[in-house]
Parts: structure tokens; C-alpha cells; sequence
């Protein structure tokens, strides 16, 4: 009986191709995956596209929900961005893809996993982190670094070497953009991309929306609500997570909301430059830190920030699945108990602007921030706070000072 490899599979040329090369060279039952993390009509014929190739099987995961619920929200209540852009679209998937490649791999009786991720890229630091940390006997086959055996460099090279094991699919050897999308996101490298001193050719490359400059002449108002730092409804309109982003989606891609040009640091070491399109995350990020503003108080905001960015880099580096992103997200979640209110603003031409915020915990005090101040605020208290808050610098001029003086 043969040993079955679970493939991580797109339906892209890549990893049609790594089909019947699973099965040359190790003499696999391949089992297609494809998990569907809000990529659309991507998966349209994909079953008989796998069947060709070779595949027993394939199974399509809906993990939008899955997806949404539990890996998303747990970064947008974090505020974790990447380098002060990156909304971690591509990172914040891996991990949901992972654990279930691992789930149908036991549930198969699977002896290894494979996927089509690059050498040169995070998504196999991702994807391979997220399988040792949840099925560590399981091998991991990765095509693009085995070059010895993986001889293909081109697409003309995989569409050949298809078509000598009699599968003629119809894909095209044109260059375009290498792209990652799902419902949260569209990432795009490649073409001018890869030179950093080139504009992006918007007009070519944009998918989810508009540039500002094409938008609408007039801003449209939005309101959002949130219960515990959870969206709950847009304009009125109460809905699940996964709706609320589609929405989001709709109305920041019109208005050029969220378009984000970027040199990142990979985690391999080197550089690398994509144009990402977040339209309803940059949103609901936005919304999120709106009402933040008026809950949080002035320590556990500082605290936080640095636990976004550490929330950040774990994502990004493929440590999902550790106690540390535990222990963070444990501390993020109880930040957000009372983070409960309403965001309004404005969309216009690739700006969020801000409406209107109200909460039932507001820590905002009319009285206290007026100019004419009432019985909570002394301004003669300012005398001592202010002495002793710059103590250490008053000490440190006159030490300084003193120094000078004696080296005279």
C-alpha cells in the first residue's frame, strides 16, 4: 500500500505540477488540500484540475470563519502591524492552513505533508513551523529547495514537464504579478515591483479597489460597533465577523482606503518589495484604535503597543502556534473588556476620518479636559507634580554644573 502525502494545493501551476512529481519521485498517493481562506472564484475548477494531475483526492476547506474568528481578530485587537505597514494578511493564514493540512494528514493516515512555498520566502518558515509544533513525526516536503530532484526554475519548465506526463492544462507561460489572497488581503510582487526606485503600475496591478485619485469626489460616513473589542455591525447593520470585512472591503475599495507600498524585511534576511491591498482591514484597525483611545488608560496603552509588536513579529515569523503568542494574546484579550462603543468616520479619497467616537466606558472627562476645570483638577497641583517630575533633570544641570566648575 502507498504512503499518502497531504499537498497544500492552490491550483496554480506550481503545485499542479509538484503532483505528478510527488508521485515520480516518491511513489505518493497525493492528497490534494485546498484551503479557502476567502480567495474567490481562485478555486473555481479545482477539482478537476487535481484529478488530472493525478491526485486521489481533494478536499476544498472552508475556513473563512475559522480564519476570521481566530487568527484575525486576535491580531486586530492586538494592533499588530508588521514594520508599521504590513496588516500580516499572507502571515496571519498560514497558521489556519496549517493546522488543518495536519488535520486532514491524520485524518488519511498521511505519512508527510508538502507544499509549494519557495525557498527564498516566509511562507515555508510558516507553513513548517505550524507542522512541527502540531504533528512533529510528519515529514515536510518542500519541491523548491530539494534541487537536486526539482529541476524546474521556469513556468515554461513546469508547463513542459506536465505535458510529458500527459496533462495539458491551460496555462499560460505569461509573467504577471506573484500574488496571495484571501478575504483579508491581496499581496502583489514581481514585474516593476522589483525595483524599489519603479512607481507601481497601479492601473495594472490593483484588484480589491481604486487608487485615492479615482475615488469618489464625495466621502461617505460609516459607522461601526464593537462589543469587547469584537466588531459587531456596520451601519447599523449587525453581522459576523467575516461579513463585516467583506463590507469593509466594499466601501474601502472604493474610496482607496488601505493601498500600502513596502520594503520589508523577510525572515530569511533579505529585503523584499510588495504593494499590499487591505481595504476593510485597514478599517477595522483603525475603528479598533478609535475606541481604544477612549477606554484605555495611559499605562496599559504604552504596555500594549509594545505587545502589538511583539504580537507582530511572532506572526510574521511563523510562531503561532507557541506559548509565547499565547501568553500575548492572553494579555491583549484583557485589555479589551470594556472596549465596547461606536466609531464613526469618514471615507475619503484613501483617508479614515474621524466622526465621532462613544463608549459606555469612556475614560474621557468633559470636565476634566475643558479649559474651565471643576473640583477633580487644582492647577496649583501642577507645582509640585511638575517639580518632582523633573527632579532628575534639575539634578542632573546642576551635577553638570558643579563639574565644570571644579575642572576650572
Amino acid at each position: 500500500m502507498k504512503e499518502k502525502v497531504v499537498l497544500a494545493y492552490s491550483g496554480g501551476l506550481d503545485t499542479t505540477a509538484i503532483i505528478p512529481w510527488l508521485k515520480e519521485h516518491f511513489d505518493y498517493e497525493v492528497i490534494c488540500c485546498c484551503i479557502d481562506c476567502g480567495q474567490g472564484n481562485e478555486l473555481d475548477g479545482l477539482e478537476e484540475r487535481a484529478k488530472l494531475s493525478g491526485a486521489s483526492k481533494l478536499y476544498i476547506e472552508d475556513l473563512v470563519d475559522d480564519f476570521c474568528d481566530n487568527y484575525i481578530i486576535p491580531c486586530v485587537q492586538a494592533n499588530a502591524v508588521y514594520e508599521n505597514k504590513y496588516l500580516l494578511g499572507t502571515s496571519m493564514a498560514r497558521p489556519a492552513i496549517a493546522k488543518r493540512l495536519v488535520e486532514i494528514a491524520r485524518k488519511e493516515g498521511a505519512s508527510a505533508i508538502c507544499h509549494g512555498a519557495t525557498g527564498k520566502g516566509n511562507d515555508q518558515i510558516r507553513f513548517e513551523l505550524g507542522i512541527k509544533a502540531l504533528a512533529p513525526d510528519l515529514k515536510i516536503i518542500a519541491p523548491w529547495r530539494m534541487t537536486e530532484i526539482w529541476s524546474m526554475q521556469s513556468r515554461e519548465d513546469e508547463i513542459e514537464y506536465c505535458r510529458q506526463h500527459g496533462i495539458d492544462l491551460p496555462f499560460s507561460a505569461d509573467s504577471s504579478y506573484s500574488r496571495d489572497r484571501n478575504l483579508w488581503h491581496i499581496s502583489h510582487e514581481g514585474l516593476e515591483l522589483e525595483d524599489p526606485a519603479s512607481e507601481p503600475n497601479y492601473e495594472h496591478l490593483l484588484v480589491l479597489g481604486v487608487t485615492p485619485e479615482k475615488a469618489p469626489e464625495e466621502g461617505e460616513y460609516v459607522t461601526m460597533t464593537f462589543e469587547k473589542g469584537i466588531p459587531t455591525s456596520v451601519n447599523g447593520q449587525q453581522m459576523k465577523v467575516s461579513d463585516i470585512i467583506r463590507k469593509l472591503n466594499e466601501l474601502g475599495g472604493k474610496h482607496g482606503i488601505g493601498i500600502v507600498d513596502i520594503v520589508e524585511n523577510r525572515v530569511v534576511g533579505m529585503k523584499s518589495r510588495g504593494v499590499y491591498e487591505t481595504p476593510g482591514g485597514t478599517i477595522l484597525m483603525e475603528a479598533h484604535q478609535q475606541l481604544e483611545e477612549l477606554v484605555l488608560d495611559r499605562a496599559t496603552m504604552e504596555t500594549k503597543k509594545d505587545m502589538g509588536n511583539k504580537m507582530a513579529q511572532i506572526v510574521y515569523e511563523g510562531k503561532w502556534f507557541t506559548p509565547l503568542r499565547e501568553a500575548v494574546q492572553a494579555f491583549v484579550e484583557s485589555t479589551q473588556q470594556y472596549v465596547t462603543g461606536e466609531v464613526k468616520f469618514k471615507l475619503y479619497k484613501g483617508n479614515i476620518i474621524k466622526a465621532g467616537t462613544s463608549s459606555p466606558y469612556s475614560l474621557y472627562s468633559e470636565s476634566l479636559a475643558s479649559f474651565t476645570t471643576g473640583e477633580l483638577y487644582d492647577h496649583h497641583d501642577a507645582d509640585g507634580f511638575i517639580t518632582l517630575f523633573g527632579l532628575p533633570l534639575k539634578v542632573r544641570a546642576m551635577k553638570m554644573a558643579e563639574a565644570k566648575s571644579t575642572q576650572k
